[in-house]
């Protein structure tokens, strides 16, 4: 009944661009109800009643009394033509790895399991589950090729944000020049698609736009200048929208793009993907924040860690790294909104729920939580020594108000509500005094294939 109720207030909230918190506290007095809801709270049948109610009425109360007619659930979507564009926190989001090193310390991390892995031939298989902006990617990258500098490589990166794309696509023309035996494909497709770079329905996989582009020359330039020509075609086709049901993004329609040097596409024949004959099989999948910290458990493992898990290869090994909180990142935030918590599953939880989710299946794979020695890992926000001193200057006090809320995911219409008060900036010098600076906790996971599984 609550995954019906929440589908139902996402669509309501989207067609009256209504913020949720809103929408509880106008349906039943209570600010909260919907993210105690996502968390798998309880809701009394009379609630219920009283939350469908408010939903079948188009016509809201808008400020000082004055009617406000909003769009019902119903209200017809964006016409195809529109790109949903990413602004889910993105500023928050591009201020945040600009000023964090926690990109750097999770290439770092998932560099560490390259000795762990067995390649077969006829190449090293990697699965970056969320390419965000390309630098865990890239610097993964870097790292296998000092490891297996004459080995192909079969890269496959997942990720639905056309902005995210392009900043992936930047990087790569350098790998390329590195590495020449490289097939880069980049999807939109969903966690339990991407892998095997197959739409799991048939009106997907009739729209599903496959291109590949061949690089002339042997110049990192040559190779910066097609990728770069790639823009209308990524214009064109990488397009996205809220879903109606769960709010999420969503591909509009499929797309492939598989990328390699035409000088060694002789080599790479048994390499490169097939439309429709393509296996999964990877030796490395990555999966760095590849969900939302507050989603439900069940959530986090039936959609995204079980197929990424299923896609291992004999002997390979998915590394899953997640924020863990107890941080002065957390203390922050607790000092504005005291008990949050927006760390609610951790990995011993959320490994359980996989194997369980997994079944049978399970039983050729090695869960591994490890102890916190091996599991956590630190980053910092990147500061001089000279600026956490008595006066700390504004760009820093934002800088670290920003990477704060950006980890603890706090939701604008609460941010508007602290930023008014002008608290938050007293709090976050507090705790920038009080530890020296500003760093973070995340935590990791080992999900490994049993070399003689298969």
């Amino acid at each position: 009944m609550s995954e019906t109720l929440l589908r139902d207030i996402a669509e309501y909230c989207r067609g009256a661009r209504m913020a949720e918190s809103t929408f509880g506290r106008l349906a039943v007095n209570d600010g909260k109800l919907v993210s105690r809801l996502r968390l798998g709270g309880r809701i009394t049948t009379e609630t219920v009643d009283r939350v469908r109610a408010f939903i079948d009425r188009a016509p809201l109360p808008g400020v000082n009394g004055t009617p406000v007619v909003v769009p019902p659930a119903t209200a017809p979507q964006p016409p195809a033509s529109h790109n949903f564009r990413f602004y889910d926190n993105r500023q928050k989001y591009l201020l945040f790895v600009t000023t964090c090193s926690e990109k750097w310390v999770v290439a770092q991390r998932v560099a560490l399991e390259l000795a762990n892995i067995h390649p077969r031939p006829p190449a090293l298989r990697l699965f970056d589950a969320g390419m965000g902006d390309g630098t865990v990617l890239s610097r993964t990258m870097r790292a296998m090729h000092h490891r297996f500098p004459t080995m192909p490589f079969y890269i496959v990166g997942k990720e639905i944000s056309l902005e995210d794309v392009r900043l992936v696509l930047e990087k790569m023309p350098d790998r390329l020049f590195e590495h020449p035996a490289t097939v880069l494909v980049v999807t939109n497709m969903y966690y339990s698609e991407a892998p095997w770079l197959k739409p799991n329905s048939v009106n997907a996989a009739t729209s599903l736009v496959w291109h590949e582009l061949s690089l002339i020359g042997n110049t990192a330039h040559d190779f910066e200048t097609q990728i770069t020509e790639l823009g209308p075609f990524l214009a064109e086709n990488w397009r996205a929208r809220a879903s109606r049901s769960s709010g999420n993004p969503i591909y509009e329609k499929p797309v492939v793009l598989v990328i390699y040097r035409e000088d060694h596409k002789f080599l790479l024949d048994q390499v490169r993907p097939r439309r429709g004959f393509t296996e999964a099989q990877y030796d490395l999948v990555i999966a760095s924040q590849p969900y939302r910290a507050r989603a439900p458990l069940e959530f986090k493992a039936r959609r995204v860690v079980a197929p990424l898990a299923r896609a291992l290869a004999p002997g390979g090994r998915l590394i899953a790294i997640h924020s863990h909180g107890d941080d002065p990142g957390l203390e922050i935030i607790r000092r504005i909104w005291p008990g949050e918590n927006p760390f609610t599953t951790d990995r011993h939880a959320l490994l359980r729920a996989t194997k369980a989710e997994l079944g049978s299946a399970g039983r050729e794979l090695n869960f591994g939580a490890y102890a916190d020695a091996r599991s956590l890992f630190r980053y910092d926000m990147h500061t001089l020594p000279e600026e956490i001193s008595d006066t700390i200057g504004t760009s820093t006090l934002f800088a670290a108000w920003n990477a704060a809320v950006y980890v603890a995911q706090i939701e604008d219409e609460r941010l508007s509500e602290a930023i008014s008060s002008g608290a938050y900036l007293t709090a976050t010098k507090e705790v920038l005094h009080q530890h020296g600076g500003l760093w973070f906790w995340d935590e990791s996971y080992v999900i490994s294939r049993k070399r003689d599984a298969g």
